[in-house]
């Protein structure tokens, strides 16, 4: 993923963000091997929003399905999700607000992970960034 695309994607969500008054968030745009490409903290967020904010992202980059998903697969195998975190340092939130971004063609081209209000919220402002870059949101709907 170019930095211009997540810059745009993180930009275009911080603005649904406050356009839609939602608390202080943390926005991570990650590239598809998991690598941070834009971050941002805003004024506010609490002081692990950050990591909340990337470990949604990166689940879903390393399961390959949306955070929103893997949530609802630790409802029903608890114990592969809880490997899973622990096979990825600790670095899998399983909530929505974890989003896999693809390109026209469904290649995936990285993930959007924002915390810092509701769930749906976050998730919410990540379909906002993707679709700014004129990208395609996998949300696990």
């Amino acid at each position: 993923m170019k930095l211009e695309t997540a810059r745009t994607i993180l930009q275009a969500a911080h603005e649904k963000a406050r356009a839609e008054k939602m608390k202080p968030l943390a926005i991570a745009v990650l590239d598809p091997r998991g690598a941070v490409r834009a971050f941002i903290a805003e004024d506010g967020a609490s002081l692990h929003r950050g990591d909340v904010a990337i470990g949604k992202a990166y689940g879903a980059i390393a399961l390959g399905i949306p955070s929103r998903a893997i949530g609802d697969r630790a409802e029903k195998q608890a114990y592969f999700v809880a490997a899973m975190s622990h096979i990825t340092g600790g670095k899998l939130v399983p909530v929505a607000g974890g989003v896999l971004i693809r390109d026209a063609s469904g290649e995936l081209v990285g993930a959007v992970g924002i915390s810092g209000d509701t769930s749906q919220n976050d998730e919410i402002a990540c379909c906002a960034g993707i679709a700014a870059a004129g990208l395609v949101a996998e949300t696990g709907d």
